[in-house]
This record gives C-alpha cells, structure tokens and sequence, in this order.
C-alpha cells in the first residue's frame, strides 16, 4: 500500500535510503560522503511530495517528487529496503509518482540516477539526456527523462 509520509517517518526513509544505497556496494566512505545529499528532513516531507511503501506496517520504500517547474517535474529519490528489491516496490513507486506528475499537470519527469538504477528506470521508458559531475572525481551521474504526455 502506498500512502502519503508523514513527518515523524524522516529519520527511517533516510535509514531506507542509505540501507538501498549501501546495496550496491558503495565503500563507507562514499556512503558517509553523500549522507546530506540522501538524508530526508521534515521540512522536504512537508513541502514535497512524499509517499511510502507499508507492507506488514513496515515502510517498505519511499520517492520523493518535487514541486513542477514549468512543464516538468523531478523525481528527488526512489528507495526501497534491500531485502524488497526485485519484488516489483520500485516499480509500483514509479508508477505512483508518474501518476502524481499526471495530477499535478507535468508534461515530463526528470530524475539523477545511480549508475546501478540506469537499467531499471530505461526498463519504464526513461531515456539518458545528459550527465552530471557526482561529488566522486571522475564519476559522473546520469540525467534521464521520461516524456509523460504520452501517458495522459
């Protein structure tokens, strides 16, 4: 079940974000290095748009979408538990959050996607436009769009 977070949930989604991040492999130090950048406060979970995943009361995974901007719209982060992927939660996020782009009149979504993600996001029909420096030398993070007009 998908439902809208709440503020008290801020500490566990960003648990749920480094947990779903370390999944990949990432050295300590990197995971330590972008602790800021995954970190969900109750600020984002008032002004944006966050939904969590609740299997057994247990939040499961989570996305934050940010406010539209012109015609489009950015995915901020989609994270599920590590002991949940490959059990179709991300893939049922995305569709909750392309929808809420839907509602909210986006033309298209945006999002920064770990290297690792490219494959999952290009499976749903996101396409690579550009990249982004990561605060890694040398490493550099792939911009993708998905044209949501399409789908309307």
């Amino acid at each position: 079940m998908i439902v809208a977070a709440t503020i008290s949930d801020a500490k566990l989604l960003t648990e749920i974000a480094l947990k779903s991040k370390a999944f990949w492999g990432y050295t300590v130090v990197d995971l330590a290095s972008w602790k800021p950048d995954l970190s969900v406060s109750e600020k984002m979970i008032d002004e944006l748009f966050v939904y969590k995943f609740i299997i057994d009361d247990k939040i499961a995974g989570f996305y934050i979408l940010n406010p539209p901007r012109k015609k489009g719209i950015e995915l901020e982060m989609l994270f599920v538990l590590p002991k949940f992927i490959g059990q179709g939660i991300g893939k049922q996020l995305l569709l909750h959050s392309l929808k809420k782009a839907l509602q909210l009149k986006a033309d298209f979504i945006t999002l920064l996607a770990d290297p690792n993600a490219v494959p999952f996001y290009q499976s749903q029909g996101f396409v690579i436009i550009d990249k982004k420096q990561s605060s890694i030398p040398r490493r550099f993070l792939p911009i993708m769009k998905l044209e949501l007009t399409n789908k309307k």
